[in-house]
């Protein structure tokens, strides 16, 4: 049976890395141009470990623009469904502390413009929705397209991944309005992915236990909570455990948790049917071993997309 196709909805943007730098973008002087954004992060790691990926986002008539759209075309993303807008493509400007760990601030554009395309909804069916919210939730049409694609996906009898992508610049002291938006799709989500400060925040409990039962409660089936260098806490309805990673030496871990998250879709998208990973605890645990190994390789090279890793890699590492 062939795979599944992901759709992978959000934005698009320039990553713009600050080079030779502690954690402090008031003293940074040179930057990179990195391809970015979370959505199509993972779209991009999906079909560089063969899978099929569609990238559903908006980004500007500009040269970044078309930069962006180069970049996924390179990595064979589908991009039959992307949009174009005359505001400028949306930028990042990205620091690196010396353990690769990053900040962000956003001078947003073009992302916000996506439009609703009733059209998209029959190619949802018995396919693969991801959902990555780093700027859907802020309002205008992209957060309006949004919420009409979980929608069609839950019609649709999609697989359903959300990652809510919590980046503290842009949200500026407006946490409770970011936990109340996200509730709709931990809830109809089959499958989410948290960071660690995520999944304190959105279930308000501080162990992983107790954060994992309450995002249960809330109606995913499957949680993934990344810890960087210790693994990827899971937890479903029979079995809660961390899966380790493998040992690097990081420089960026920018991408890392998209490289995850890629990496455990495209190998849900080979399965028949998607009941056979809820079902199955050995198999889910199995495939998070992999993707570990997906996110750690990414933390060692600059910039996201550049550092994703192919079968090739993937399989050669430890």
């Amino acid at each position: 049976m062939p795979s599944k196709k992901v759709f992978c909805i959000g934005e698009l943007l320039i990553d713009f890395v600050a080079e030779n730098q502690g954690a402090d973008l008031t003293r940074a002087v040179h930057f990179t141009k990195k391809a970015g954004g979370a959505p199509a992060n993972v779209a991009c790691a999906i079909s560089k470990l063969g899978g099929k990926s569609a990238f559903i986002g908006c980004v500007g008539e500009d040269p970044f623009g078309t930069y962006l759209l180069n970049t996924l075309e390179a990595c064979y993303v589908d991009l039959s469904l992307v949009q174009r807008s005359d505001i400028f493509t949306t930028l990042a400007f990205v620091s690196l502390a010396e353990d690769g760990e990053r900040d962000f601030v956003f001078s947003r554009g073009a992302d916000r413009e996506l439009t609703y395309d009733s059209s998209i909804r029959n190619e949802f069916r018995d396919q693969m929705v991801h959902l990555g919210a780093a700027t859907a939730l802020l309002g205008g049409p992209l957060e309006k397209a949004y919420g009409h694609y979980l929608f069609d996906a839950i019609t649709e009898n999609a697989f359903i991944s959300f990652d809510p992508n919590f980046r503290a610049d842009l949200w500026k002291e407006n946490e409770d309005t970011f936990i109340k938006k996200c509730m709709p799709y931990i809830e109809k989500s089959h499958l989410c992915k948290f960071s660690l400060e995520e999944a304190r925040m959105l279930s308000g409990k501080s162990g992983l236990e107790e954060a994992s039962m309450a995002l249960h409660k809330m109606g995913t089936a499957i949680v993934a909570i990344t810890m960087g260098s210790e693994g990827t806490w899971i937890s479903t309805k029979n079995t809660q455990r961390t899966i380790p990673s493998i040992p690097v030496n990081p420089v960026d871990t920018t991408g890392a948790g998209d490289a995850f998250i890629g990496c455990l879709l495209e190998q849900i998208s080979e399965l028949t049917s998607h009941s056979q990973l809820l079902e199955n605890d050995e198999l889910l645990i199995k495939m998070v071993g992999v993707a570990n190994k997906a996110g750690a390789i990414t933390t060692t090279g600059y910039g996201a997309i550049d550092s994703l890793p192919d079968k090739d890699q993937l399989n050669s590492s430890p």
